[in-house]
């Protein structure tokens, strides 16, 4: 008789790797089968998840590019928060005294709302309209991809199971229901914004009107990085591959409803960094690539330190801003 040594089961060994790798592997082409592959057909659900989330990140940029480019002419730019004093150097503003650009930028706010900015006055639909696709947008520049991970895990295993003959849905069910979750983040946004406006909190630049308001909600967000609900959904972020195959099904409600899930998971994972935003100025294009930079290290860099860090960082500065207020100047002289 012949003995045939048995074979470990490498179902997860193939997907449960560390999520920088799966992320390079996703977005490389190489990786993809071929034509002249037995599994020719599975090969479409990584092309179609690449497409879609590089059309996706890339519209919401060009949106909120064409924000910022529609502004730039005759704006103080500074305004919007701290580095975007740089597009001054594209308008009349730049070398100019802080009073006299304060002076002009009150001048040149728009009264009534136009082409991403909302009106100086009470809120209508239009600003509301315009507020919330400026989320939306932020929402697919920032959030895509930092799902990459996840989106990659599902293309993977519909690759596998696509070359059994088996017919998963479209990966666009997934990304469709992911999506549906920050469009539903967007919109509490949008109306926490507009609570803020009418509260004075924020200033007609959509920034915060106070150091305390900026610095109370960077050690919010700073806090967060260390509860065990932020390390739980980052875990889930890093390393999907369990979940999806635990909870896999074929039908396109059953992977939108997966798609939903991993969501709220992200959503469990990255809220506090977006709100981040209330504090450096909600249209402050360089501040939201540069959160949307972190939340991909987080996800691909399979360590607590980097969350940690960040978290460090969000407290310092959330601290130095209330130092610096009113309030903090009061208690440092009394």
């Amino acid at each position: 008789m012949i003995r045939t040594t048995p074979q470990p089961y490498r179902g997860f060994s193939r997907l449960e790797r560390r999520p920088q790798s799966a992320f390079r592997d996703a977005m490389s082409l190489n990786s993809i089968p071929t034509s002249s592959t037995p599994h020719r057909m599975g090969a479409r659900p990584r092309l179609v998840m690449i497409a879609a989330v590089a059309v996706g990140t890339l519209a919401g940029w060009l949106y909120l590019g064409a924000m910022i480019a529609a502004m730039v002419p005759q704006m103080d730019m500074a305004t919007f928060g701290p580095g975007m004093e740089a597009f001054n150097a594209f308008n009349r503003f730049a070398g100019l005294s802080p009073d006299l650009r304060a002076a002009l930028a009150v001048m040149c706010l728009p009264v009534e709302a136009h082409f991403g900015m909302p009106g100086q006055g009470d809120w209508g639909v239009r600003d509301l309209s315009l507020v919330f696709i400026m989320w939306v947008a932020m929402a697919m520049a920032m959030m895509l991809p930092t799902a990459v991970p996840v989106f990659s895990t599902y293309a993977q295993e519909a690759e596998a199971k696509g070359g059994r003959g088996e017919r998963p849905a479209s990966v666009l069910w997934l990304i469709g229901g992911y999506l549906a979750v920050w469009v539903g983040y967007s919109l509490m946004a949008t109306l926490a914004q507009w609570g803020l406006t009418e509260l004075r909190a924020l200033n007609p630049a959509m920034g915060p009107a106070s150091l305390m308001l900026a610095g109370s909600t960077l050690i919010a967000a700073g806090l967060y990085q260390f509860t065990p609900a932020k390390q739980g959904c980052l875990v889930r972020c890093q390393m999907p591959t369990r979940y999806i195959v635990a909870n896999w099904s074929t039908d396109a409600k059953g992977v939108f409803r997966l798609g939903l899930e991993q969501g709220l998971f992200c959503l469990g994972c990255c809220f506090a960094l977006m709100t981040v935003m209330f504090a450096v100025g909600v249209m402050n294009i360089i501040w939201i690539a540069i959160i949307g930079v972190a939340m991909i290290a987080e996800k691909t860099i399979a360590h607590p330190a980097v969350s940690r860090v960040i978290g460090g960082v969000l407290l310092v500065w959330g601290a130095a801003l209330i130092w610096a207020s009113p309030v903090g100047e009061r208690l440092l002289g009394g």
